[in-house]
């Protein structure tokens, strides 16, 4: 079965085809979750090149292990084995992994020049870079694991279950980590006096 491109989408007949060795309906899926899967590497690894070879890395072992998905969130699915390559290449580098946050509006252009967006302003260009390193710095601060939580939910948009199913935790664990680490950067983010006044998180009462 081959399912064109322009028709709706259903994530579940490509699934199905895909299993049953349509490599169109895996490239299709591939095609839909392709920018999602190497933003997530680069912000695992943190290097362009090195986010592309394990995104294509990915890609291969989820095509290789297709028969194994059970149903579920296939996007979740699809997202762990992401995270197992970029572990797999911190491993081989020896290095912590370090995870970068910015605007919380637009993923990083020059590692991914397609997003780019040509209408901005040089001050908000400058403004939005400033908060960017404020934002790094800030995130530098949480421990990693509270790190990917916030980054796959609030960056990624992942539900709570598809993150624990991502990172294989509980969802008791998932929400825990995400409210410690909303609240470590709402703290650190209003002690930070450039902090743009539309960016400032206010406590709520």
């Amino acid at each position: 079965m081959t399912l064109a491109t322009d028709s709706p989408w259903d994530e579940r007949s490509r699934v199905e085809a895909a299993q049953q060795g349509d490599l169109t309906a895996f490239n299709e899926l591939i095609l839909y979750y392709q920018n999602r899967a190497y933003n997530l590497a680069y912000q695992l690894l943190r290097d362009p090149a090195s986010a592309d070879d394990a995104t294509q890395e990915a890609f291969i072992s989820a095509y290789r292990a297709l028969g194994q998905f059970r149903g579920g969130s296939f996007r979740a699915w699809l997202l762990r084995i992401v995270v197992n390559a970029c572990y797999d290449e911190l491993r081989r580098r020896k290095r912590r992994p370090t995870i970068s946050w910015d605007d919380f509006q637009d993923l990083d252009e020059e590692a991914n020049p397609h997003l780019a967006d040509g209408g901005e302003l040089p001050e908000e260009k400058l403004q939005r870079a400033e908060l960017q390193k404020m934002l790094e710095n800030v995130l530098d601060c949480l421990p990693e694991d509270q790190r990917m939580v916030i980054f796959l939910v609030d960056r990624m948009g992942l539900s709570y279950n598809e993150a624990a199913e991502t990172l294989r935790i509980r969802l008791g664990t998932v929400k825990s980590r995400l409210a410690r680490a909303r609240a470590k950067m709402r703290d650190l983010l209003q002690e930070q006096e450039l902090l743009p006044d539309r960016y400032r998180l206010k406590n709520s009462v």
